[in-house]
């Protein structure tokens, strides 16, 4: 009579761990607590960077006394303005170097002819220059990109006496990027402040027209004020 061997009695011919990979299950867990250990300090220094980087670019939009916001494009303060030589509707041409020596002399670039604000903007300045003036500001000089003869014949009209410059060609676009900062795109500039101090060095700037500010055109003459005075004041004690 034969036997059956019961399959409960039959040797196991499963494989069992070894050793090492009884080891390596515990190896794998520690590593990968160290890989994500690493991710969370790369995230909190990513982190920090974008805080710091935000609060940067919150504090150069931030205009004062609840006004308009501004960006502070380049060139910035501190660096050399570049060079400057336009037709002016005086006649001849106005340079920076030569015209603007030994002056404060405040640039504004805007958009022209079409920009009625832009020249309620220059008149309310010369209307109240004496105010500018007491913050070392000793001209204005308007830029836009109108031909020259129409340049003239519209700061007549306004009853301007400032200087006008004409940039037909945009060449300073590339230079002061004021263009940057404009509803019309790059072929005009926008609504921009920059002030050179009398040994050629930018002492302020305030870049209203962009995006980033909702396209201001006009800045009131308080607001302007105490933009200048903020921005002028830190830079008379760096």
């Amino acid at each position: 009579m034969s036997t059956r061997t019961s399959t409960n009695d039959r040797p196991s011919t499963a494989p069992q761990p070894s050793g090492r990979a009884q080891t390596h299950g515990p190896e794998r867990r520690r590593a990968a607590r160290r890989l994500w250990t690493r991710i969370g300090i790369v995230l909190a220094v990513a982190a920090a960077v974008l805080f710091f980087v935000a609060r940067s670019q919150d504090d150069s939009t931030a205009g004062v006394e609840g006004g308009p916001a501004f960006v502070v494009g380049g060139p910035g303060p501190g660096q050399a303005a570049p060079p400057i030589n336009l037709a002016s509707v005086d006649g001849g041409t106005w340079d920076l170097g030569r015209d603007g020596a030994g002056k404060t002399v405040m640039l504004y670039f805007q958009e022209g002819i079409m920009c009625q604000p832009c020249w309620d903007q220059m008149r309310t300045i010369e209307d109240n220059f004496a105010a500018y003036r007491e913050l070392g500001i000793d001209e204005m000089v308007g830029i836009t990109v109108d031909p020259i003869d129409l340049l003239r014949r519209k700061v007549d009209d306004e009853g301007l006496e400032s200087v006008v410059l004409s940039d037909p060609d945009v060449s300073l676009g590339p230079s002061y990027t004021a263009n940057q900062y404009g509803m019309m795109g790059t072929g005009m500039y926008g609504h921009t402040f920059i002030v050179v101090g009398p040994d050629g060095q930018i002492l302020w700037r305030g870049d209203y027209g962009g995006a980033e500010t909702d396209y201001t055109m006009y800045v009131t003459n308080e607001h302007l004020l105490a933009d200048l005075s903020a921005g002028l004041g830190d830079a008379a004690t760096t």
